[in-house]
């Protein structure tokens, strides 16, 4: 499963990149906001750190307005996702960019109908949003499964992006059901590495190294 970190904050970009710990990266308004920097500046940035596709979200409702703008944030760099909402519009706007050679990712996904129509309209991602499902006590996991297995039936190349990932749990189960990616905030990549037993032992290992009262260096 490739990792995406979904933020446009270049130092947690740069370093989870260069632990190779992250294939791609996601951004959306909301995040782009919180960075308080230009759209097209940051994510030129972005594409110059990350070898692999850089997701940018397009903001019109109507499909031409998203095919507008995501031809032009396209321009940024060769490795741009463009982002369009799974509606109707974003649907057909999904469907030229891709008949243009494109890569698009198909975002705010909440029902496996959805994602059949996604890759109907040759989406290079569908983005699920696992976390927005469960705080409406709705199994998001359910979802991805579901997604997994209608895009195997058929033999859809459409990726399973899973977003919207709240925990490190999350993570790990995704990879289970067999999502090709998973976007999450850096703090869930980091806390993927943390077990209350790694840090019991590793405390009992350093008590006792001191006892022996020895140095490696």
């Amino acid at each position: 499963m490739k990792f995406f970190v979904d933020t446009a904050e270049i130092d947690q970009i740069r370093d989870l990149n260069d632990l190779g710990m992250i294939d791609g990266v996601t951004t959306n308004p909301s995040l782009i906001m919180k960075s308080g920097r230009d759209i097209k500046e940051v994510t030129k940035e972005i594409c110059s750190i990350v070898d692999g596709p850089v997701s940018a979200e397009t903001v019109a409702l109507d499909a031409e307005g998203m095919i507008a703008e995501g031809r032009e944030l396209a321009k940024i760099a060769e490795n741009i996702a463009v982002k369009v909402p799974l509606t109707w519009d974003g649907l057909k706007a999904c469907k030229t960019l891709t008949d243009e050679g494109r890569m698009v990712n198909v975002t705010l996904c909440f029902s496996a109908n959805q994602a059949l129509l996604a890759a109907k309209a040759g989406a290079t991602f569908i983005s699920p949003f696992i976390g927005r499902l469960d705080d409406l006590n709705m199994d998001g996991l359910e979802l991805i499964a579901d997604i997994r297995t209608i895009y195997d039936n058929y033999g859809f190349e459409t990726n399973i992006l899973a977003a919207s990932i709240r925990s490190a749990n999350h993570m790990s189960e995704c990879a289970k059901i067999g999502a090709d990616v998973a976007t999450a905030p850096a703090s869930v990549i980091k806390a993927m590495a943390n077990h209350v037993l790694t840090d019991k032992g590793l405390e009992g290992f350093l008590k006792d190294w001191e006892k022996t009262g020895q140095k490696i260096l």
